[in-house]
């Protein structure tokens, strides 16, 4: 094989893929974003790229963030890189790559996040985007509400210039630019949270509050924080990966690879401008709930569906758990009998249409989506993606036999072991937790249900706790998959109504 292209500004020009044919070297900000991740890189970053390929938005470039001492091995390497990344495009029936150069920069990460808040106070950034995960934004799992006792936000009230979250950094790079008598930027979350803008007003205001009233009302009143709801599966990066990238002739230490979908429906709230992103395929709309109730409902809790027993399975990626007879059974009925009937159309796609076009996504066998990475983070996951539809579906009257198993499913797992014998590793921040009480619920499966941090008062819901006891129990005498089989074949799941 050739030498590897080492991915820079001198190289482009001798690649033989897509690539940015704009001048970089003129491309001057408009957007922090914080947590440039896979998912930002392959999503909102191509959005731009785009835009910038059309010869608009050269001076809405992106300068990326982290908050976490983590976040440095990313920023080293795409700093290496001239923050270029390569996107791989896994479709079942090809493969593509293009070179993304919308990024130009990657600020140090230092603890009191100095440089973070410089930058965002510079008046040239008109929006401050973020990917934290779900879990990243302090909230209380049951009532939704800000968590204000939580120890990362009472150290950033008490220390408002050297704030360790990156809330807090966007509270005191606001309060510099009001300071300063100028106008606010737009704080836009791009994680998969229903109401994910509302949420992060919440976070914000709510910390500005705990340390100054008046800025907290200063932001409520000028600043803005869209709804939007994101969709790309973007694997993690392995082995793999930099493979396809040297298949193409690349060394590129962060490729990413995606599928060929994408969706992104944004609410037109931006108090400093914005890019044309519709010119692009993104979409506005005004009703960015019923699009996002829709993909968290069906893609989110989808994923909780069947990682959870695909890790207990030992099945490794999800196109295999959807390859697996009954986790795909399970799934599709779960879907159709019990998600289906709490989502509502939007324009141009019906539940039923959406749910085909997740399997379809999900049994894509090119994209190598870990049980593990969907596993990830369950105590988050499940609250924010499951639960919502349970409490429909029990306030209507309708099944909640296959959700239940879902959250039996979540359990067994927490449990730390596969039906092989073999372990599974902490994969969740409340893992030991998790794992203490799984085990507790082998033999009293009520053990469960009453972690009220999660649950809330769905113990004292009978069709629910009922259910889900007797699926936890079957689950550890007969196995996961006797367990699919039996609720698959049984007709009291079907929707009602």
């Amino acid at each position: 094989m050739d030498e590897l292209i080492s991915l820079s500004n001198a190289t482009l020009d001798q690649l033989s893929v897509a690539r940015p044919h704009y001048d970089r070297s003129a491309l001057t900000p408009g957007i922090v974003h914080i947590g440039v991740g896979n998912f930002h890189r392959a999503h909102q970053a191509w959005y731009l790229h785009r835009l910038m390929q059309a010869n608009q938005a050269h001076d809405w470039a992106i300068i990326g963030a982290g908050v976490r001492p983590y976040d440095a091995a990313m920023r080293e390497k795409l700093l290496k890189q001239d923050c270029l990344t390569t996107l791989i495009e896994l479709d079942p029936t090809n493969v593509s790559a293009e070179v993304v150069g919308s990024m130009i920069d990657y600020l140090p990460i230092e603890e009191g996040n100095a440089p973070l808040i410089r930058q965002m106070a510079d008046p040239a950034i008109h929006i401050v985007s973020m990917t934290v995960t779900e879990s990243g934004y302090y909230i209380d799992p049951v009532t939704k509400g800000f968590d204000g006792g939580h120890a990362d936000l009472v150290h950033d009230a008490a220390n408002t210039k050297a704030p360790r979250t990156a809330f807090g950094a966007i509270v005191a790079a606001l309060r510099l630019r009001r300071d300063a008598g100028q106008l606010p930027f737009t704080c836009q979350s791009c994680d998969n949270l229903q109401g994910n803008g509302d949420i992060l007003r919440q976070t914000v205001v709510s910390l500005a509050r705990m340390s100054d009233p008046d800025l907290a009302d200063w932001i409520d009143a000028n600043a803005t924080f869209p709804n939007s709801m994101v969709d790309c599966i973007a694997p993690a990066t392995g082995p793999g990966e930099l493979a396809l990238a040297a298949g193409f002739g690349i060394k590129d230490t962060a490729v990413v690879t995606h599928e060929s979908f994408r969706q992104w429906v944004i609410e037109d709230a931006f108090c400093a401008g914005r890019p044309d992103w519709a010119a692009v395929g993104a979409t506005f709309s005004d009703d960015v709930h019923a699009f996002e109730t829709m993909k968290i409902r069906i893609l989110n809790a989808g994923h909780q569906i069947v990682a959870n027993v695909g890790e207990v399975l030992g099945i490794e990626t999800i196109s295999d758990c959807m390859a697996h007879p009954a986790i795909l059974a399970f799934f599709g009925k779960v879907q159709r009998t019990e998600i289906a009937p709490t989502v509502a159309p939007v324009p141009n796609k019906t539940p039923a249409e959406y749910i085909d076009l997740i399997e379809a996504r999900f049994s894509n066998p090119k994209i190598v989506d870990t049980t593990r990475r969907v596993a990830f983070d369950g105590s988050a996951r499940h609250p924010g993606f499951v639960l919502p539809i349970l409490r429909d579906q029990l306030t209507a009257g309708r099944s909640v036999e296959g959700l239940a198993l879902v959250e039996a499913l979540w359990a067994r797992m927490c449990a730390g072991t596969r039906e092989d014998g073999s372990a599974i590793k902490a994969n969740d921040p409340l893992w030991d937790q998790l794992n203490t009480v799984a085990l507790a619920a082998k033999e009293r499966p009520m053990a469960w249900l009453e972690q009220t941090s999660i649950y809330g008062d769905l113990l004292e819901a009978s069709a629910f706790s009922e259910a889900f006891s007797n699926s936890l129990a079957a689950i550890w005498s007969d196995g996961c998959e006797a367990a699919l089989l039996n609720y698959a074949e049984n007709e009291r799941g079907r929707a009602v109504g």
